[in-house]
């Protein structure tokens, strides 16, 4: 890999996870108000996280992954906004199962547990966002 797409890949990285950092924001703050207000945290879960995902597909093909897009002449595609539901559904899913075995199981603290989720998360949520949807 030549050093031009070595920087590339960083810096989309590096915006992947700025525009994270922001949908994280968003996921965290509505989770632990619902969480607070009593709602079980698989529910809450499921309407944080899709806040989170509604921003994170319009900032991610606006700033990250902008570049896929040049030259297409319609900035919306359906496709790719299917792509992106199915990775989150997926995703969501395993945020769901690793939420359960930490908090269910393993007796940890839910906020706690959501933050181990979320770094595993990421990680899946990037790759697939790259090289799947975007």
């Amino acid at each position: 890999m030549s050093d031009k797409k070595l920087r590339a890949g960083v810096i989309q990285f590096l915006k992947f996870n700025a525009v994270g950092l922001l949908n994280t924001l968003i996921d965290f703050a509505i989770f632990t108000l619902l969480n607070s207000l009593g709602l079980v945290y698989t529910l809450a879960q499921v309407i944080s996280y899709s806040a989170g995902t509604a921003n994170s597909f319009i900032l991610n093909k606006k700033v990250t992954f902008r570049d896929s897009d040049r030259g297409k002449k319609d900035s919306f595609d359906r496709m790719q906004l299917l792509k992106f539901i199915v990775l989150n559904l997926i995703v969501l899913g395993i945020s769901l199962l690793l939420m359960h075995l930490l908090t269910d199981k393993l007796g940890i603290q839910v906020l706690i547990s959501k933050v181990l989720v979320t770094f595993v998360t990421v990680i899946i949520n990037f790759f697939g966002s790259r090289k799947w949807v975007f």
